[in-house]
């Protein structure tokens, strides 16, 4: 590996399991958006297993130069270097997407830009297509884990604006995107992928 390449021990664990979750939620899909492709290791190892779709990546423009360092050793023909996309300042794109997947963005994002993140999102979907979102979630504003309590104290020393998202909030935003839930898989390590379907 080149070693200086960014490198998410995180998104080592997880991309197996997540791959057996989407796969058969993008059979039938053709172009899919990622919001915040981070070190680039989902987008490379999604799009090497689901060879049938155009996968889209964006971040903001900082984090281009090492998404483009795990783009440019894949062999997969069928990814694009990353656009500028921070959900609440730049342009969405104008071309409408089969699928949206983002990881682990909803909780260290502000509130005000998970609102701005859905409507981006309903506004970027094909009708039928599908929002994947995974990360850490609360239900009826509990914590699932004592580790996503203690998960939740770390980001907001960092952040206080950062913190994992209640369900029912992120949902209701979903639903005034034009929206609706599908499915909610549980996941390791106290994780869950959300799906929504643009139905308007």
């Amino acid at each position: 590996m080149n070693p200086s390449k960014p490198f998410s021990e995180a998104c080592e664990r997880n991309k197996q399991p997540i791959l057996d979750v989407i796969k058969p939620l993008l059979k039938n899909k053709k172009t899919l958006l990622e919001i915040g492709s981070g070190t680039g290791q989902h987008a490379v190892f999604f799009a090497e297993n689901l060879t049938h779709l155009h996968w889209q990546t964006s971040d903001r423009e900082e984090n281009h130069p090492s998404i483009n360092l795990w783009l440019n050793d894949s062999p997969a023909k069928n990814i694009n270097q990353p656009i500028p996309l921070d959900v609440q300042i730049d342009p969405w794109p104008s071309a409408k997407f089969d699928a949206v997947y983002s990881a682990n963005t909803a909780h260290i994002m502000s509130w005000k830009a998970v609102e701005s993140l859905f409507v981006g999102v309903g506004q970027t979907l094909d009708e039928k297509g599908i929002f994947i979102l995974y990360g850490p979630f609360n239900y009826h504003g509990e914590f699932t884990s004592e580790s996503n309590r203690k998960f939740e104290d770390w980001l907001k020393n960092i952040d206080p604006e950062r913190g994992i998202r209640d369900f029912e909030a992120v949902n209701q935003l979903a639903e005034q995107a034009g929206m609706k839930l599908i499915e909610d898989y549980e996941m390791p390590s106290n994780n869950r992928i959300l799906v929504w379907e643009k139905i308007e």
